[in-house]
């Protein structure tokens, strides 16, 4: 209970504070409470902040300025917002979304732009409904066409043909439409801020005060996924293959700087030739360490048949009285070149055979932002023994499935790779693969709100080819959520540059950072990458800080000592 004069102190508090001063309280209050308690006091709580989704067609890119500077609008009134092209808006979010906003012009004949045809055809099928949609379009045209803002005018009837509600009026603009987009947009936001005001979430009464910790489970969870979404990053020329694949779960969860394992399959067509070559029947049990398993089974999953160490080729060898240093032959060229078909002698050849062993990626992307989905960015392990071109086993067999195929995996949990407060500003060091945990960060600091400031260096091969995620990017550039990017296309000059040449140019803001408080994450290739930035990092430490060597050194082992230096490098 309080005493008289803080009840009285409270009460003049409450009867001077506006509504939205009031909310601010509530929320103040249940933020202090939060932590292993939870009030029985009241059962209403103020609704969350809202999350709008701004989608932009475009082809002269008008669409696109305009539908990012209204992002820059929606943040600065602390409003979670997502900015994404048409052209690579997944469809089946929509079902998903509860506020959205659609930027669109008109071309030709009434029609689409080019980037936005796909979601135009998506909404003009029948077959789904969307009431939980809130929305509303910002038509782009030209009046001296008779079919003035036409795509934009069949959108929003089409949206509301599916059940969707609107959020205010469609908004038509003629070609000065800067003034006219955003006092529309101003009365959107009014909209979003008075419906989270007027729907409070309601909260289940607890049954304790005192929170208690859920009771770990045993060994890891395997979870089938579905893959929604299977693309290569790079585009037409490049030497590279790196695949993006989203794969949704029920009941997954992760977060953002943890990595999934996935055990691959073998390659069926070598399974097969395999089976044919020995004439022995799929079905067939063998003992594998005192385990039996089918002779399919063994090959289809459990061992490693392609790309033999030194040391099993040694074992094979001796099992068949046959010399193999120095071979470069898989199970399947073994059995080929020696006629191998005795039961006995495949089973001896099995048991020295390694288990396949699951192979660790890092997530690129975020439970805030995307859900029960995980996304990995996977590339291609292409090499060459001899003559022979060869693949990596895991990434080979990513690269080769399809939207719509089931994958098996389980969340490896990574409690040294997390990001800091939501305050603190954030450097990230993600050559190649490396922007993998990266984009999920960014998408974790975007969904959130964080309020820290976020710098990226990024480096490959080829800006025409390689810059992986580049739409992504050049959108939280361009909407704050990323305040700096620093690029490194090794390729694209006579000199090779590097991200630790990036991070020598911006030397003297980069130790500013680190003065301020800022933390350092590392992802990508162990060697030489990672070695390379942090002797980059360290020279940045002893110029710009003005100090010896070894006190630099040292400066850098305490931004270790403090969990300010992370890494997660492979």
């Amino acid at each position: 209970m309080l005493t008289k004069e803080k009840q009285a102190q409270l009460q003049a508090l409450v009867h001077n504070a506006t509504k939205e001063e009031l909310a601010w309280v509530n929320g103040y209050l249940s933020g202090l409470l939060g932590e292993g308690l939870t009030t029985a006091s009241s059962n209403l709580a103020v609704g969350a902040p809202q999350k709008l989704t701004i989608a932009y067609g475009t082809e002269t890119g008008n669409s696109k300025k305009l539908a990012t500077d209204l992002v820059a609008i929606a943040k600065q009134k602390k409003l979670l917002t997502k900015l994404v092209s048409l052209d690579q808006y997944r469809l089946s979010d929509l079902a998903k979304e509860e506020y959205f906003v659609t930027v669109i012009s008109t071309q030709g004949e009434g029609d689409p732009p080019p980037a936005a045809q796909k979601f135009y055809d998506h909404i003009h099928r029948s077959g789904f409904q969307l009431p939980q949609l809130k929305f509303s379009v910002l038509a782009l045209g030209d009046t001296s066409y008779p079919l003035f803002c036409k795509a934009g005018e069949d959108v929003d009837s089409q949206l509301e043909k599916l059940g969707g509600k609107r959020i205010v009026p469609i908004q038509k603009c003629d070609l000065d439409y800067q003034a006219d987009a955003e006092r529309w947009f101003q009365t959107v936001l009014d909209q979003v801020f008075q419906a989270g005001q007027s729907n409070p979430v309601e909260q289940t009464k607890p049954t304790e005060t005192v929170v208690k910790p859920a009771a770990k489970p045993a060994g890891k969870t395997i979870y089938q996924g579905d893959i929604l979404t299977h693309f290569n990053l790079n585009d037409r020329g490049s030497k590279k293959e790196t695949w993006h694949i989203e794969i949704a779960a029920e009941g997954l969860t992760y977060e953002s700087g943890d990595s999934i394992g996935i055990v691959p399959k073998n390659d069926p067509v070598t399974v097969a030739a395999i089976l044919s070559v020995t004439g022995i029947d799929g079905a067939t049990e063998f003992a594998y360490k005192s385990v039996n398993s089918s002779f399919y089974e063994l090959l289809d999953a459990k061992l490693n048949i392609a790309n033999l160490s030194e040391k099993v080729l040694e074992r094979i060898g001796a099992i068949i009285g046959q010399d193999l240093k120095g071979a470069s032959l898989d199970l399947l060229g073994i059995l080929q070149k020696f006629s191998i078909q005795s039961k006995e002698t495949i089973e001896a050849i099995l048991n020295v055979l390694i288990a396949q062993s699951p192979r660790l990626y890092t997530v690129s992307s975020s439970p805030a932002a995307q859900g029960e989905e995980v996304h990995i960015t996977v590339a291609r392990d292409i090499f060459w023994i001899g003559e022979e071109k060869k693949y990596g086993r895991c990434s080979d067999f990513l690269s080769k499935h399809q939207v719509g195929d089931q994958l098996s995996f389980f969340v490896q949990k990574n409690k040294r790779f997390k990001l800091p407060a939501q305050d603190k500003d954030v450097i990230m060091i993600g050559p190649g693969t490396g922007i993998a945990a990266f984009r999920g960060f960014l998408y974790e600091r975007e969904a959130i709100g964080a309020t820290g400031k976020n710098w990226l260096f990024f480096g490959e091969q080829h800006f025409a080819t390689d810059f992986l995620y580049q739409t992504e990017i050049q959108n939280w550039f361009a909407t704050g959520v990323l305040n700096k990017a620093e690029l490194a296309f090794s390729r694209d000059q006579k000199e090779k540059i590097y991200v630790q040449h990036r991070i020598k140019e911006q030397g003297a803001e980069l130790f500013q950072w680190l003065e301020a408080g800022a933390y350092v994450y590392i992802c990508g290739k162990k060697d030489p990458m990672s070695t390379d930035v942090e002797n980059a990092l360290i020279e940045v430490i002893q110029i710009h800080g003005n100090k010896t060597e070894e006190a630099a050194k040292a400066y850098f082992n305490e931004l270790k000592d403090n969990h300010r230096y992370h890494k997660d490098v492979y």
